[in-house]
């Protein structure tokens, strides 16, 4: 990476919230393991945040899903509230935090699994894009979670997905002052109409080009739909070899 993450705490300058226990606001419901990559992270039979499998033991999801409960991954599922034969329930090995998570930059974490993913046509993992890569602002870019579909709205089981559009780094400076680094984070510009992540999306991808660029991050607090607050994504290229590094240990 070209700079250490920050190792302080920032003082919030406007409310904004983690993704857990939600999902895409508006958006549509994607077909039928379109996305067989998915993650589901589970406690207790409840999802509580998104992932992405990288490998066929690894799932990459951001740092503030970890939690003091015992999380299971859940792949190949296109509805989580069904006993489907086509998912696959894995139990978490090793939670691998960024070292420089600080509770708001290096939001990424890896999740080992305690065995391997089966691979067939429900199960695939998605690569990760090489450190360093350019990400052109104003290029469309899929988001797709699972979960409520609007702050303390009903539950889709059912995965969902909408459109966010990549934002100039300046827009994301200028809207998040303090609490966003360019070098870590990449942020998206969208509409109320047509959608986007909400809270409790954390940890899902923003995929763009059919390649994953960002994990779900953070949003405004009390409305997650406001256009004027950027949705803010960790940008995972930024993290390439630290991921390489974390899945050869």
């Amino acid at each position: 990476m070209s700079r250490t993450c920050c190792s302080i705490y920032f003082l919030l300058l406007a409310p904004l919230t983690w993704a857990t226990e939600s999902g895409i606001v508006g958006g549509r419901v994607a077909k039928a393991h379109s996305r067989p990559y998915m993650a589901s992270l589970q406690i207790q039979g409840q999802h509580t945040c998104g992932g992405i499998l990288i490998r066929e033991d690894y799932v990459l999801t951001a740092a503030h899903c970890k939690n003091p409960q015992d999380i299971t991954v859940v792949l190949g599922a296109q509805d989580i509230s069904k006993n489907e034969k086509s998912q696959q329930r894995i139990p978490v090995e090793k939670y691998i935090q960024h070292q420089h998570y600080n509770g708001l930059d290096c939001d990424i974490m890896l999740l080992k699994l305690n065995r391997n993913a089966t691979i067939n046509k429900y199960v695939k993992p998605i690569g990760i894009p090489r450190k360093g890569g350019k990400i052109p602002a104003n290029i469309k870019c899929a988001v797709a979670e699972r979960g409520r579909t609007a702050a303390n709205g009903p539950v889709s089981n059912v995965l969902k997905e909408a459109t966010e559009k990549i934002q100039f780094n300046s827009e994301c400076k200028r809207k998040w002052e303090k609490n966003f680094h360019s070098q870590h984070m990449i942020c998206t510009k969208f509409d109320r109409k047509n959608g986007g992540i909400c809270q409790g999306d954390s940890g899902g991808p923003l995929v763009c080009n059919k390649r994953p660029e960002g994990i779900t991050s953070f949003t405004k607090t009390d409305d997650c739909s406001d256009p004027k607050y950027p949705h803010v994504f960790t940008k995972i290229n930024a993290f390439a070899l630290w991921i390489k590094k974390m899945m050869q240990e």
